[in-house]
């Protein structure tokens, strides 16, 4: 199924939407690591509108409807991204691939750096689709991070 997804910036208004279907996509992390105060769940209304309003995040929208996004911070030559959430009757469709793409873009740097849960093999397998590679592993008390980076290849001449 191919989806006729918009991709852009995320607006102020976008806010409350956005952290509806972030919240929806991490309860499954949450639930499968027993974790139910992991940070995209208890991320509050006025920290995503400080996060929209600092640049580096991105919406996807299917007609008027969100149905995902993605953030990303440049620091230090390197591009971090997180909270790439989708709406969970989408997952499996290549929208999280295609913002993980357009953050990548848009963000222009380097290098990019990520993390995921060290048993999420599916996240895993979408962040290697993309060029990532593990580069560490750090115990967090009950569950373990898996740390990502993917260098940008150089341009060709």
């Amino acid at each position: 199924m191919s989806l006729d997804v918009v991709i852009s910036p995320a607006l102020p208004t976008d806010a409350g939407e956005l952290l509806v279907v972030q919240r929806s996509a991490y309860v499954s992390e949450a639930q499968w690591y027993d974790a139910p105060r992991i940070p995209p769940l208890v991320e509050t209304l006025d920290e995503v509108v400080a996060a929209i309003a600092a640049g580096g995040v991105l919406v996807a929208r299917l007609g008027s409807r969100l149905v995902g996004s993605v953030r990303w911070e440049v620091a230090g030559g390197l591009c971090h991204v997180n909270r790439l959430s989708v709406a969970t009757d989408l997952q499996g469709h290549g929208l999280g691939s295609r913002l993980l793409t357009a953050a990548g873009d848009a963000a222009d740097a380097p290098a990019y750096t990520l993390f995921t849960g060290a048993d999420s093999p599916h996240n895993i397998r979408l962040y290697e689709r993309h060029g990532y590679v593990a580069t560490h592993t750090e115990q967090h008390e009950r569950w373990a991070f898996v740390h990502m980076t993917k260098v940008r290849p150089a341009p060709s001449a």
